[in-house]
């Protein structure tokens, strides 16, 4: 009998062994759960996502550092932050009672993943540009661990039984890089920080394949980024320590290309459901992050428009983040 153990295992020693390594006198460690229960109060489509995230300051000989270097100046030319990221989420159709194929609604699939993401900082007068690069390693399909873990969860919870799990995508290995630049321009307002400003990002792969534009506002404390939902591959999750009290709210919108969705597709290779995926989506979301001393708590609700062709209407998500400075 296969070891359905043995995926979560490996991930779990390669990040364990990405994190020793990287331990330093500045760093945050983040818990973030996504669940569509947090906004919409409903089961289906994007349902559920946990990510760990440890972001730390790189010592100059660090590993990421020489990538980073070695990089066209004009994509990064230091890493002034890195993450380290290990998550899992978990896709269904609406109706999970039913134990047919549904055609018309998105494919069952579940993703593990692990990543590494570098942070660059360009500061001037009363502007700063930042950029991140992500790359990502993970499996689509059983592997993943999905429906094991939906299962027990809503068995737990006596939600409904899931049904439809034979119908998943199968496995399939994934690699994805990821860009986003924001340019922040900053001012004093009612005597806290403001920052503003417009977004571009793009994402190569065979997970995704996308290009996109926004615009993020933040006013309130010092913190650093927005939190990012999939597909957005891993935001910031630092923050400065402080013995006060402090907070910021944050908005943003974000349309994107979508060239490419495995999770919509289907397998790259072989045939599995799969849907008509929209080429043109939206994003819209508001949060609110508190700070005391060396915590942080983050609630994001994103609004996002139809995916595919025959999606009945927008999904609505909400994610919520625990992060503890070191």
């Amino acid at each position: 009998m296969k070891d359905k153990r043995k995926p979560l295992f490996w991930w779990g020693l390669a990040t364990g062994l990405m994190l020793s390594n990287s331990v330093a006198a500045q760093s945050v460690f983040s818990v973030k759960v996504e669940n569509d229960m947090f906004a919409s109060g409903e089961d289906g489509h994007y349902t559920n996502g946990v990510e760990l995230n440890w972001t730390f300051e790189p010592s100059p000989d660090h590993w990421t550092q020489l990538l980073a270097q070695g990089l066209p100046q004009s994509i990064m030319s230091n890493a002034g932050g890195v993450s380290y990221r290990f998550g899992q989420q978990i896709y269904t159709p609406n109706e999970i009672s039913r134990s047919e194929l549904i055609s018309d609604d998105r494919p069952y699939a579940g993703l593990l993943f692990g990543g590494v993401s570098l942070h660059n900082d360009v500061q001037q007068d009363n502007w700063r540009q930042a950029t991140d690069l992500h790359v990502d390693v993970g499996l689509v399909g059983p592997d993943s661990l999905a429906e094991n873990i939906q299962r027990e969860v809503h068995k737990i919870t006596d939600s409904d039984k899931p049904q439809g799990w034979r119908h998943q995508l199968d496995n399939e290995p994934i690699l994805n890089l990821g860009y986003r630049r924001q340019w922040w321009r900053m001012h004093s307002v009612g005597g806290k920080g403001l920052e503003h400003g417009p977004s571009v990002s793009a994402a190569l792969g065979n997970l995704y394949t996308y290009a996109g534009a926004g615009y993020g506002v933040r006013w309130g404390d010092r913190s650093y980024g927005l939190p990012a939902v999939a597909p957005a591959q891993g935001g910031r999750q630092y923050f400065s320590r402080t013995e006060d009290f402090g907070w910021y709210v944050f908005a943003s919108v974000e349309g994107r290309y979508m060239a490419h969705n495995l999770l919509l597709d289907g397998n790259t290779f072989g045939d599995s459901h799969s849907v008509d995926r929209n080429e043109w989506v939206g994003d819209a979301q508001v949060g609110v992050a508190a700070t005391w001393e060396q915590w942080q708590l983050a609630y994001t609700a994103v609004w996002r428009t139809k995916e595919f062709d025959t999606q009945k209407e927008h999904d609505k998500f909400g994610s919520l983040t625990l992060s503890r400075h070191f």
